[in-house]
């Protein structure tokens, strides 16, 4: 099997560590790992196959030789190495925001849109992570009937802000149980036996940047400029996995036994559905893995063509970096 040369940019913080972990569980055929951060990481080691990888410096010339780059950096040093990795010749797979509206940039879930991975001119971004799970859960639908509208709620982990989230939260409970005060740093407000329902600055007639992006990149993905979303996220006190309640609607009826063949045979997706057995999705049993876990199906009661269900996903394995190194397979598979 061919080997491929493979850099990681941004490999120190929270979603490059998990790339690296992903790339060694899916064995990919890799005859170099290139760990890039910028210049404070330079130095440090990570581990890799049971070696030690030094970070080194992501420079405008650092990406020579490399065949595939993962991208877990912000959406400033994307957008600033972006032209110098296709210069250098290698594809770029982002996980930032920074391209995922550009026209010209294919915007990918493997299990939704294998296909508009070939039409790349040198960078492919990965969806939000909010999106993906989402539309991993609803993919067996998409493929039967039209998605015509979809209202979610997403209560996210404290993970989705980064390493330092789930330190807040432990930190606070820490603090109160001592009866001690703890001032928020990472979020606006206490997380810690709280829920803060704004994620994200104000986009668009009060919805926020995060919940836009559902609307706006689930258009891209599915190939529905009609697409209507209406969306609510909302950050909980949660380590890890984010669950989404979503109400879809289907240009055709979709009975909910139909609808539980149709998620149980859909890629990447476990169906977990018996309210009777207390058996549903929750963060706690899809943190670590790569699975959509999807549940509480049932007939919306205000639209005949609607379904409601409940999803989990691991926002920081499926939601990023699973689903970049899935892009990248699909590369390779080329």
């Amino acid at each position: 099997m061919k080997q491929y040369k493979v850099g990681i940019l941004g490999a120190t913080g929270a979603v490059g560590r998990e790339m690296m972990k992903v790339l060694e569980e899916r064995n990919f055929p890799i005859s170099e790992l290139r760990v890039l951060a910028s210049a404070r990481s330079v130095g440090k080691k990570l581990p890799f196959r049971g070696e030690e990888l030094t970070v080194v410096e992501a420079t405008h010339d650092a990406f020579e030789g490399l065949d595939i780059v993962l991208g877990a950096a912000t959406n400033a040093l994307a957008q600033e190495m972006a032209p110098y990795i296709v210069k250098a010749g290698a594809v770029f797979v982002d996980n930032s925001s920074a391209f995922r509206m550009d026209p010209e940039v294919p915007l990918i879930v493997p299990e939704l849109n294998p296909e508009d991975a070939k039409n790349h001119k040198g960078i492919i971004a990965n969806p939000n992570c909010t999106t993906i799970v989402t539309l991993t859960a609803l993919g067996g639908l998409a493929k039967h009937s039209k998605i015509t509208s979809i209202i979610a709620s997403s209560y996210q982990a404290t993970s989705g802000a980064g390493a330092a989230g789930p330190v807040e939260l432990m930190d606070e409970v820490e603090a109160l149980a001592a009866g001690k005060t703890y001032e928020p740093k990472v979020f606006q407000y206490q997380i810690a036996y709280n829920v803060i329902p704004q994620i994200g600055g104000n986009a668009f007639e009060g919805y926020t940047s995060e919940e836009m992006k559902m609307q706006n990149e689930g258009r891209k993905i599915l190939h529905l400029p009609d697409l209507k979303v209406s969306c609510t996220c909302v950050r909980v006190p949660v380590v890890r996995s984010h669950s989404v309640s979503v109400v879809v609607r289907t240009e055709e009826k979709i009975s909910v036994e139909k609808a539980r063949e149709l998620i149980a045979a859909a890629p990447g997706c476990k169906l977990v559905d018996n309210l009777d057995a207390k058996q549903y999705p929750m963060p706690l049993d899809t943190s670590d893995q790569d699975l959509v876990f999807v549940g509480r199906i049932r007939d919306d009661l205000t639209d005949d063509k609607g379904l409601n269900i409940w999803c989990c996903g691991d926002q920081v394995r499926k939601g990023a970096a699973t689903n970049a190194i899935q892009i990248a397979e699909l590369l390779i598979e080329k």
